[in-house]
């Protein structure tokens, strides 16, 4: 999995599989999440709502770069890092 940013112990990385549609994920701790890029949504794993809702915020901020990273693995490249949520 290429790791895409790391924010507030959070560590979002992408796993091209497109059985699930343009998705990432966010680790914490022993939590993930698989969240779909669009419509962003968490399709799978359970986290605490606090991570759940930073992860949200920040894919918010970032869903473009997120749909760039998902082409880039699509096409075997690796992905540009994306910034942490500020």
């Amino acid at each position: 999995m290429t790791v895409l940013c790391k924010f507030c112990g959070v560590v979002v990385g992408m796993l091209f599989a497109p059985l699930l549609g343009a998705h990432f994920h966010a680790i914490c701790g022993d939590h993930e999440l698989v969240v779909a890029i669009q419509p962003l949504r968490v399709i799978q794993g359970d986290a605490p709502a606090g991570v759940r809702d930073l992860v949200l915020r920040w894919a918010g901020r970032h869903q473009l770069e997120l749909l760039r990273a998902w082409n880039a693995c699509g096409q075997g490249c690796r992905p540009r890092p994306i910034a942490p949520l500020a």
